[in-house]
C-alpha cells in the first residue's frame, strides 16, 4: 500500500525535494551550503534514465554497499545551497547510479554535479534501510539551530534526559516521534565513523542528533522526514521560551495524551 504522501511520479518527488529545501532555508537550518538530502528513487526513475550513459567517469566508493547494487539515488551536491536547490534542483543535485557490485557510482542526470561530501554516510544509511526499513527512502540532514545548541550541553547529551524534555513539552512530539531521538557523539562529518554510529542509533530511532553538528532523519518521503525535525524544533523552542522568561518547565503526564 502506498503511503498517502508518497508521490506517484518522479517529477512529483523532485518537486517535494525542492519544496523541503526551501523550508530548510526559510527555517534558518541551511546556512551557506549546510545540510544534504538523498532519496532512493529506484522505483520512480523514468525508463529514459535507467540505461542512460554516465556523464562522467565512475567513482569508487570507500566500501561496497551491496544492498544498493543497481539502485538510483537523488543526491544534493557538494558545496550546493538549499536555497538554490529549491529553485533549480538539477543545477544543485544529481541522480547517481550504483554499479552492480555496490562499490562505485556514476552520475547519470541531469548534470555532472558531484554529490555531497557526506555521501558515504548517506549510502551506509540507505544500504541499511534497504535491508531493514525498505519503506524508508529518504535521508535528510540539516542544521536546526535549537537542536545544535542543546547538543552542546552536558545534561542533554544524555538520550533519556533529552527525550523526556522533548516529549514533555508538547503532546505532538510523542505522537509524531514515539521512538524519541538518538544522540550521536561528535565525529568528523562525512566519515564512516559517524555513519556507523548513526546506524546504531537508527536501530531504535527515526531521528538522530549529531552532537555540535546537526540532525538527521529518515522517512518514507521527504515531507515526513522534515515534519519530524520540525516537530522536535517546535517542542524545543517552547522549552527555550519558558526558560528564557524564568519559568520552570512543567511537563505533562504522558498518559494524558491518549
Amino acid at each position: 500500500t502506498k503511503h498517502p504522501f508518497m508521490k506517484d511520479t518522479y517529477e512529483s518527488l523532485i518537486e517535494d525535494i525542492a519544496e523541503v529545501a526551501g523550508y530548510l532555508w526559510n527555517k534558518g537550518w541551511a546556512e551557506r551550503n549546510a545540510g544534504n538530502i538523498s532519496v532512493n528513487v529506484t522505483g520512480y526513475i523514468p525508463a529514459s534514465l535507467r540505461d542512460k550513459p554516465a556523464l562522467c567517469p565512475q567513482v569508487k566508493l570507500p566500501k561496497a554497499f551491496v544492498a544498493l547494487s543497481n539502485q538510483y539515488l537523488f543526491v544534493t551536491g557538494t558545496g550546493k545551497r538549499m536555497r538554490d536547490v529549491t529553485h533549480k534542483p538539477f543545477d544543485n543535485a544529481s541522480i547517481i547510479r550504483i554499479n552492480s557490485g555496490g562499490d562505485a557510482y556514476e552520475i547519470i542526470a541531469e548534470q555532472p554535479i558531484v554529490p555531497t561530501s557526506e555521501l558515504p554516510a548517506h549510502l551506509s544509511i540507505h544500504c541499511w534501510l534497504k535491508e531493514h526499513r525498505s519503506d524508508c527512502k529518504v535521508v535528510l540532514h540539516t542544521h536546526p539551530t535549537d537542536l545544535i545548541a542543546l547538543s552542546q550541553t552536558t545534561k542533554y547529551k544524555d538520550e533519556a534526559t533529552l527525550n523526556a524534555l522533548l516529549w514533555g513539552m508538547h503532546p505532538e512530539t510523542l505522537i509524531v516521534l514515539p521512538k524519541g531521538v538518538g544522540v550521536v557523539p561528535y565525529e568528523v562529518p562525512g566519515t564512516m565513523e559517524i555513519a556507523d554510529l548513526t546506524l546504531r542509533a537508527l536501530e531504535s530511532h527515526d531521528v538522530v542528533i549529531w552532537e555540535k553538528h546537526g540532525c538527521l532523519a529518515i522517512g518514507e518521503n521527504i515531507i515526513d522526514a522534515f515534519d519530524m525535525i520540525d516537530t522536535l524544533s517546535f517542542a524545543l523552542m517552547s522549552s527555550f521560551l519558558q526558560m528564557h522568561y524564568g519559568y520552570s518547565l512543567s511537563h505533562f503526564k504522558f498518559e494524558c495524551i491518549y
